[in-house]
């Protein structure tokens, strides 16, 4: 499966000129297309930020072993809940990995790079509620 990012025109006309040449050579195609976003810059920079604070003050793990876990343990259930694509991708190569596993396989599947900005909010709130019990206070920004 080819995953494009249609934000201008030209790539609008390419992404049709595949399409249709795709077509021809097969005379089917099966296709999935999300409209808007799927993210915000800022929800993007907030997660990341949030995982080093994580790393500086739970120093069990890094930077890269909290986002592998937060990606695991908030960013996969949502996806398996919302997303039939992944959920069977997920389940079929993944789920019955062991945990040391799944987590080393969170450093290269993208997860979420894949979420809607509500599917990340839904994140975010889930990491905040989470490290809130450790004793990490995570916020948002102040909006300005």
């Amino acid at each position: 499966m080819t995953q494009r990012i249609i934000d201008n025109e030209m790539v609008l006309q390419a992404v049709i000129g595949d399409l249709r040449q795709m077509f021809a050579e097969s005379k089917y195609l099966r296709m999935t297309v999300k409209s808007g976003r799927t993210r915000s810059v800022d929800q993007n920079a907030i997660s990341h930020a949030w995982y080093g604070q994580i790393a500086r003050e739970l120093r069990e793990d890094d930077e890269l072993g909290w986002k592998c876990y937060c990606k695991l343990h908030h960013g996969v259930p949502i996806l398996r809940a919302e997303d039939d694509d992944f959920r069977g991708s997920y389940d079929a190569a993944i789920k019955g990995l062991t945990y040391e596993q799944k987590l080393k396989v969170m450093r290269l599947l993208p997860v979420s790079s894949l979420m809607t900005k509500a599917q990340l909010s839904k994140y975010l709130e889930a990491v905040q509620a989470d490290f809130v019990g450790r004793g990490v206070m995570l916020s948002f920004p102040e909006a300005a």
